[in-house]
């Protein structure tokens, strides 16, 4: 493929994610109750290989990508990138629910 990487500016992000977190919070309240907890994931760096089919699909569980996310909520010192990951494993999730 030979499209450009898209550039995503921090600061768009975070608004972006601010709008929907406020839409959802003025829709279903403070709290997300999601409706299942296994989901399949795909490794990373078959993820976004899309010349290839991934060759290995994994059960990822919600609750314990939250469960990390506790954690660091408890300890914001030790942050890593792969927070993102399971984050957006959880926000993958409320999204898709949605019927708001």
């Amino acid at each position: 493929m030979d499209s450009e990487s898209p550039r995503i500016p921090i600061d768009g992000l975070r608004r972006a994610f601010e709008l929907a977190l406020q839409h959802i919070a003025a829709s279903a309240g403070e709290t997300v109750a999601l409706e299942r907890d296994y989901f399949w994931s795909v490794p990373g760096d078959e993820l976004y290989d899309v010349l290839n089919e991934p060759r290995t699909i994994t059960i990822g569980q919600l609750s314990e990508s939250w469960q990390h996310l506790e954690d660091l909520l408890a300890e914001p010192d030790r942050v890593v990138g792969h927070h993102l990951v399971w984050l957006a494993d959880v926000l993958r999730a409320i999204g898709q629910d949605a019927t708001w």
